[in-house]
């Protein structure tokens, strides 16, 4: 238990990296948007690897299945209720503001961003634990084979917390939240992170096999779901064309780490 502790903390802490990166240097949101398609191709890979792949060999194809599905629109339910709620632009440098063409950045583009900010604080704080607790528990459950930790999986979690904290901290500074209140709201987030891996690990260690593949796509397909409802647009938005390139580069890092 204690193990998973430790390796969810880890995979958490990047959010605090991430965000103090986006409060301290003045990171373009081109360079945000190529690192968040860096880290949802790390995601994929980790999804379909990590999760997908050995929840299919253990459970079989229909436990694998339901669990897409349910993780899936578990997520997309969840996604939309914070998206009504003013959490619709949570990854984004530039909260509330109007995307600018070919994500150039511009003073304008900046002024609009701040000016018309929206986001609700609440609507945030659930959006961020929406993202974040089915990466984390899927580190815990990724200890019950016995073998150790996913490496891959961790990698994956730390690499795509990193630009979403960026880039939403960069936002959030934009639209007049304390540089506390930010630093706070990804100390929370991590914590709980911490307590999904613990508690995927606690709650699943006897868990029949049918289960734990169910458990582990239905993180999976949360994750996906996430990947292309949030991180692909807003880095498509920020970076353009080149998102394509680095996602793919995300994908290798991600699968050579699960092939090693």
């Amino acid at each position: 238990m204690f193990e998973a502790a430790f390796w969810g903390l880890v995979g958490g802490a990047s959010l605090i990296i991430g965000a103090l990166l986006g409060l301290v240097l003045n990171v373009t949101h081109r360079t945000i948007g190529l690192v968040m398609g860096f880290g949802a191709g790390v995601l994929i890979s980790a999804a379909a690897f990590e999760l997908t792949m050995e929840a299919y060999e253990a459970a079989g194809g229909p436990a694998a299945a339901a669990g897409l599905i349910a993780g899936s629109a578990t997520f997309f339910a969840g996604d939309w209720l914070i998206d009504r709620g003013g959490g619709h632009r949570r990854k984004s440098p530039v909260h509330g503001g109007m995307p600018h063409p070919r994500g150039l950045d511009t003073p304008a583009a900046a002024t609009a961003g701040a000016a018309t900010a929206t986001t609700g604080g609440a609507a945030l704080v659930l959006g961020a634990l929406l993202d974040g607790i089915p990466e984390s528990a899927a580190i815990g459950i990724s200890l019950l084979g016995g073998a150790g930790v996913s490496t891959a999986m961790v990698v994956a979690v730390f690499l795509s917390n990193i630009p979403e904290s960026m880039s939403a901290s960069t936002g959030l500074r934009a639209s007049g939240r304390s540089t506390t209140w930010i630093l706070a709201l990804w100390a929370g987030v991590t914590a709980a992170s911490t307590i999904s891996a613990v508690l995927g690990y606690a709650l699943l260690g006897d868990a029949p096999h049918a289960t734990m593949g169910f458990i582990q796509t239905f993180a999976a397909g949360a994750i996906l779901t996430m990947v292309a409802d949030t991180m692909v647009p807003e880095a498509v938005e920020h970076a353009g064309r080149l998102v394509g390139i680095v996602t793919v580069l995300g994908f290798a890092v991600s699968f050579f780490l699960s092939a090693a």
